[in-house]
């Protein structure tokens, strides 16, 4: 993928650091002010992403995340966001979400939150022999005691709680 050269990359950084402050109007400014040959490129795609994920704008989000996923399908961010947004979007739910992330345990095996969001779908979908192996997997993964702390703050792994906790 070719590399953002000025001034884009200085408005898809400004963006960024908008963003990190949580002023999203204004990252979407920015954003707009990129080149329209650029408007797809995969870092642009990825914040634009972060915006309609934190307004929950899930239909958007699923969108970008899909040209994001079209584009750069070796990046996991775009198979992790597309099954977010797909799991929230009203054209989605757990199941497809579950069967979007799927592949990409195979793809990418040193990203732990593949495993670790499939964890979570096939806990919310009562699987929870499934959830338990995808959990061991992204605890090995990412480090026992960094994975266990997120799983015990994540609503998504509750029923799981009491097992996560004797890890």
């Amino acid at each position: 993928m070719q590399r953002l050269e000025p001034p884009d990359s200085h408005h898809l950084n400004a963006a960024i650091g908008w963003l990190g402050l949580g002023l999203r109007e204004d990252a979407k400014v920015e954003l707009k002010l990129i080149s329209p040959a650029h408007q797809r490129h995969p870092d642009v795609l990825e914040a634009r992403w972060t915006i309609y994920a934190e307004e929950r704008q899930w239909t958007a989000a699923l969108e970008v995340a899909r040209k994001l996923l079209s584009d750069a399908p070796d990046r996991a961010d775009g198979w992790l966001h597309h099954a977010y947004a797909l799991r929230r979007a009203p054209e989605g739910g757990l199941e497809k979400a579950w069967e979007a992330l799927a592949p990409a345990a195979e793809k990418f095996p040193k990203e732990p939150t593949i495993p670790y969001n499939l964890s979570c779908y096939a806990c919310q979908m009562r699987q929870l022999d499934e959830a338990r192996v995808w959990l061991k997997r992204a605890l090995k993964i990412g480090g026992k005691e960094k994975i266990k702390q997120m799983a015990l703050a994540d609503a998504d792994l509750e029923p799981l709680w009491d097992e996560i906790r004797r890890l």
